[in-house]
């Protein structure tokens, strides 16, 4: 035992020492001075003095820069603004307060030259729209490294939530023979190896078939796998990649994003859905704001916003619920007001959401839709004309978050499949209410729409690393 103790403890020695190198924003945060440290990351300034050169070091764990002090009879040649390096010495605290290293070594990693084809200068200022030419170096960037920061964050306090909430997590498949939303907007998946399509067809499958049996698509939802999870498991969520084949190129939509949908069983009550979607609004919103508070700050300041209002907005107050039919009577009297006119048989447009949450100066639930206005999966409502379905708006982006109570009637689903030319598609979807039915409800959020609403990220193409939309996959 006592042998264990003192090897645990080398190894602990060995962590805290100069073979392993300490992140910067630990550094900073630590304010530890008079220790010998190593440190790792890129150069972002040089400032070459008579006697010593002055570099900025950045190591992507905060925006927050090291200044590294050094000797200039060890500055090792290849140094540059964009180069990797590695630096051990020791930590001092400056007169103003600020912590510096001074190394006794240091070494370049790997080399940058500027003249070598590197987009990016760094006293230059680029929009958003020229980062994203170069989307395997925009994440050097302060701004956009920031924004993955608090994406990382947001990523990690949704998963805390739903834990914290006993909610079990179900991998949903990306695979999938249906079309949720039933929009016909879907990728399909077929084999590239044409001879592959051909060795597995069968008499009676097109070539397209030939690999499953049937048409394959890319998910544009989970929740039909979590109606079924949450008959067995009762509270799930998925939290994963979703993809829509829609040919836009706006700053609100993208073919490749990720979704935070759940799935409650047990539930037949749309104001407790509604309590439920706020309280998971609410509290990441409330994390993520207390831990990364300075680097949405600098995101913001990378367009010209300086101020978190709008998150302790969204914390703080109370969201405004209306039904579709409300809505519509505050936009008619606004009409003079709006640039697209008002039509009932179409949906809300995004001017139209953005102006009820502006009107009442709060996000908005929009509850009790009419029948033709949302899927198949809706539960209708005791007026048959309408479903117990939800739409939250919110600042920014408009529709956030869409739920819905979930048909549970075996009759009144049946019959919603037989319209829509579902039944023999999803008949494995209705046999759930037939054995051991519950109630359930439940809802899907845009993760890189909430994203864009934390930072206020102008193009939501910026809300995620490697974005994907029409005519366009790089990387």
């Amino acid at each position: 035992m006592q042998s264990a103790l003192r090897v645990s403890a080398n190894i602990l020695q060995i962590c805290r020492g100069r073979l392993y190198s300490m992140r910067i924003a630990d550094i900073l945060d630590n304010k530890k001075t008079d220790i010998n440290a190593t440190v790792k990351g890129w150069v972002k300034l040089t400032r070459k003095m008579k006697s010593r050169t002055f570099i900025d070091l950045n190591d992507g764990s905060t925006f927050k820069l090291l200044q590294v002090v050094v000797p200039n009879d060890i500055v090792p040649e290849k140094l540059s603004n964009g180069a990797s390096i590695e630096a051990t010495g020791m930590l001092k605290l400056h007169k103003n307060g600020q912590i510096e290293l001074h190394p006794e070594s240091i070494q370049v990693l790997g080399d940058c030259d500027y003249s070598d084809g590197f987009p990016f200068s760094p006293k230059v200022k680029y929009d958003h729209d020229e980062l994203r030419e170069f989307l395997h170096f925009r994440l050097r960037k302060s701004s956009f490294a920031s924004a993955l920061r608090v994406r990382s964050a947001a990523n990690y306090s949704v998963h805390n939530y739903f834990q914290k909430e006993n909610y079990i997590n179900v991998t949903a498949p990306i695979l999938t023979s249906n079309d949720c939303e039933g929009a016909g907007e879907i990728f399909q998946v077929v084999p590239e190896d044409e001879n592959l399509i051909r060795d597995m067809k069968k008499v009676d499958k097109t070539e397209k078939q030939a690999f499953f049996d049937r048409n394959v698509y890319l998910t544009v939802s989970s929740q039909l796998h979590l109606e079924t999870a949450a008959r067995a498991l009762s509270n799930v969520y998925h939290f994963g990649p979703t993809f829509r084949a829609e040919n836009s190129k706006s700053r609100l939509h993208l073919s490749e994003f990720y979704m935070i949908e759940a799935e409650v069983a047990f539930l037949d009550d749309m104001n407790q859905l509604l309590q439920i979607i706020e309280k998971l609004v609410k509290t990441v919103t409330k994390n993520v704001l207390d831990s990364c508070e300075e680097e949405i700050l600098n995101y913001r300041k990378s367009i010209d916003v300086k101020s978190n209002d709008i998150l302790y907005d969204i914390i703080n107050k109370s969201y405004r619920v209306m039904d579709f039919d409300e809505a519509y009577s505050i936009l008619r009297a606004n009409s003079d007001k709006l640039a697209q006119p008002i039509n009932e048989h179409k949906h809300l447009s995004k001017e139209h959401e953005l102006f009820l949450v502006q009107h009442c100066d709060a996000p908005v639930f929009i509850v009790k839709w009419p029948k033709d206005k949302k899927p198949f999966y809706t539960k209708t409502s005791e007026d048959e004309s309408y479903v117990d379905a939800v739409d939250l708006l919110f600042p920014d982006v408009g529709e956030l978050c869409g739920g819905s109570l979930r048909e549970h009637r075996y009759d009144i689903l049946k019959q919603k499949l037989i319209e829509n030319e579902l039944l023999e598609k999803l008949d494995w979807y209705l046999d759930t209410r037939k054995f051991g039915n519950v109630p359930t409800g439940g809802y899907g959020l845009g993760f890189e729409r909430y994203i864009k609403v934390l930072l206020g990220v102008p193009n939501i193409k910026d809300a995620i690393p490697f974005p994907r939309w029409p005519h366009n996959c790089k990387l």
